[in-house]
């Protein structure tokens, strides 16, 4: 995997919404298209089968999206930001993200993690207690179908025997898997089974603590930790501070979850003026991040419109 060497902006597609809000899968295509036009680098969806009791968060298949998303566009990058990787058949898995790489021309970025929602696991019949092995598992699958000529291996309760895969993805060696989570199991798998590390709402000196560890972990293992991808989605409110304070940190308290086990914070906000949110960005630009997803408040068009004309030509001119 090449080493990203300027910070790229992604944007995250708002795929689920809070009840009785339901997405609107027809518009979330379109979005995708017109984030392209405004030049972001990646979009990225988020990932669940079942959220929420009351409320609950009705949410589209975030594989089924980008593939719609995929076939009407050309340059933007695509990504799960993250996949619940527990949750999924890895064989079948395997052969769906291949076949969306095909789709797209090479565009495909897995973030995966082993989520955190039990009731989603029991209703799926997945043990969640050890969801951490099975993403191990999963991980080692997935990436020897993509990469070996036949796979031959007991993976219970998964026997591959002679199972051959093609086409493999276009991307080579695989399509690059960002690994998401926030201990240090985790945060070691990110350093020595994927291609870097995906996080959520970090302010810029907790993700420099933490990506300083992940690449330690990757030293440790014998790996060059330059090697490895960063990245950080970040919630974003562009407009006079006075007025959209409270409405942002009233969206970020309602429809929004921080991990207790977690350093994820409403704090990582980044607000104001488009020269305050260039300021501000500037702490997380001066930690190497290789990555920042964008989410937008209420990913309202002219939030977006503000962050794609008044702040992306500002932070590639620095």
């Amino acid at each position: 995997m090449s080493l990203t060497k300027e910070t790229v902006y992604g944007v995250a597609m708002r795929n689920f919404t809070r009840y009785p809000e339901m997405p609107d899968a027809k518009a979330l295509i379109e979005y995708g298209v017109r984030m392209e036009e405004l030049g972001f680098e990646s979009l990225w969806a988020w990932d669940h089968t079942l959220l929420g009791v009351d409320p609950n968060f009705p949410i589209h298949d975030a594989l089924l999206m980008l593939t719609a998303v995929a076939a009407r566009t050309s340059r933007i990058k695509i990504g799960t930001g993250i996949l619940v990787m527990p949750l999924r058949n890895p064989v079948l898995l395997a052969k769906e993200l291949a076949t969306i790489d095909h789709i797209s021309g090479g565009r495909m970025l897995l973030g995966a993690a082993v989520g955190w929602y039990r009731r989603e696991f029991d209703s799926l019949g997945v043990d969640f207690s050890k969801r951490g092995k099975i993403m191990e598992q999963s991980l080692e699958i997935i990436t020897r179908l993509w990469t070996e000529e036949k796979v031959v291996g007991d993976y219970d309760p998964y026997t591959l025997r002679g199972a051959v895969m093609y086409p493999k993805p276009v991307q080579k060696p695989r399509i690059p898997i960002l690994i998401g989570g926030y201990v240090d199991a985790v945060l070691k798998r990110a350093a020595t089974k994927g291609d870097g590390w995906l996080t959520y709402y970090y302010t810029a000196e907790a993700f420099a603590r933490v990506w300083a560890k992940v690449r330690g972990f990757a030293e440790e293992a014998g790996r060059d930790p330059d090697e490895l991808i960063s990245t950080n989605q970040l919630p974003i409110c562009v407009g006079p501070r006075d007025k959209i304070e409270g409405p942002m940190k009233e969206w970020l308290q309602t429809e929004w979850d921080y991990a207790s086990w977690s350093e994820s914070t409403m704090d990582s906000a980044i607000m104001g003026t488009p020269e305050e949110c260039v300021e501000q960005l500037q702490a997380h630009l001066a930690t190497g991040i290789d990555r920042i997803i964008f989410v937008p408040y209420r990913y309202e068009a002219e939030q977006i419109d503000a962050i794609a004309n008044d702040i992306l030509p500002k932070l590639k001119a620095k």
